[in-house]
């Protein structure tokens, strides 16, 4: 699987998370196991999303973090 496509799935997956805390919130039901799940999401984008820029901004150079 490409960084592409794991970064399409993710964020399908926040968008299907989005849904589902929204009509909670709309409830009045409690969402925080959902808020832990979508914020481990979103980090998981900004770290794949971070090493891509920076692979792009650097192409010479092999980075090791």
């Amino acid at each position: 699987m490409s960084q592409s496509q794991y970064l399409k799935i993710l964020e399908r997956e926040i968008q299907r998370i989005n849904k589902k805390i929204d009509w909670k919130i709309v409830t009045g039901q409690e969402y925080s196991k959902e808020a832990r799940e979508h914020k481990l999401l979103l980090k998981k984008v900004r770290y794949h999303s971070r090493r891509t820029f920076f692979s792009r901004l650097f192409p010479s150079f092999s980075f090791q973090f």
